[in-house]
């Protein structure tokens, strides 16, 4: 199992807010911490810090493992952390039906990084912070 660099840990938090008390994100799913949705999030929710840092590394490696499983080429640990934020913030599914991992499985490494880009929408409107995100996740994964 590889481990979350510092690089992927720093990315997602300079992009993931980390707030104590549970919040409707842009398109209305429960979150709190560092960016962490699921049936435990809900209204009045809240936790510590040391929870929500605790939580965000959790979270980070269950992504982790997730794309290990779906990454079929050799990568270097700072295209692995890119491919985490990014599946940490679009889901999972996203990843492994998007051609950006289509390409990444093909060799196609430059053709990869040209697809961030296209994830730069919640709600079908382009989100300035997703477009900055996207535009790190490629830098972070061409490093």
């Amino acid at each position: 199992m590889r481990q979350i660099n510092e690089a992927t840990l720093a990315l997602a938090k300079s992009f993931e807010s980390c707030k104590l008390t549970a919040y409707q994100d842009q398109v209305g799913v429960w979150t709190i911490g560092w960016g962490h949705t699921g049936k435990d999030v809900y209204e009045g929710c809240t936790m510590t810090q040391e929870e929500a840092d605790t939580t965000l590394l959790d979270d980070l490696q269950k992504t982790a493992r997730g794309v290990e499983a779906c990454v079929k080429v050799p990568i270097s640990d700072n295209q692995f952390g890119a491919l985490v934020s990014f599946a940490f913030n679009v889901g999972l599914g996203n990843l492994e039906k998007s051609t950006l991992l289509k390409l990444l499985n093909e060799g196609d490494f430059h053709g990869a990084s040209l697809q961030f880009q296209m994830w730069d929408h919640a709600g079908g409107v382009t989100v300035p912070g997703l477009l900055r995100r996207r535009t790190a996740e490629v830098q972070l994964f061409l490093t």
